[in-house]
């Protein structure tokens, strides 16, 4: 199991979930409000981001992160198929909203090619 399926059969575990199947509720079952969501991620930027960081749009909405996430399984060489995977859509989706994140691959990309020819 991956580490995401971990986390989330931990949480399950641990508080269950709505009636709906909704893995966050309120106390009393209910949605939670999007004011909270808000106010919880931007608590959750002033602990994870450095100061410098705060200050910046990085991951400003709770989206970002998921849009981060590709990014970042993206440019470490995780396979689009994998990625798209993972976000639950088409790797036709993928490249479409994610193709311009492969900022400074170039070298990179190089180096694999002659990698690969040099074999």
């Amino acid at each position: 199991m991956d580490a995401q399926g971990r986390i989330l059969r931990e949480h399950l575990e641990e508080f269950g979930a709505a009636e709906d199947g909704r893995l966050f509720r309120t106390s009393t079952g209910g949605t939670v409000s999007a004011s909270i969501v808000w106010r919880v991620c931007q608590d959750a930027r002033t602990i994870g981001l450095s100061p410098e960081q705060v200050v910046t749009p990085l991951a400003d909405r709770p989206y970002d992160l998921r849009h981060a996430c590709a990014t970042l399984l993206l440019n470490a060489g995780v396979p689009p198929k994998e990625v798209a995977r993972r976000l639950g859509h088409s790797v036709e989706v993928l490249w479409k909203v994610y193709a311009g994140c492969l900022d400074g691959d170039e070298e990179r990309i190089n180096r694999m090619i002659e990698k690969a020819l040099a074999a």
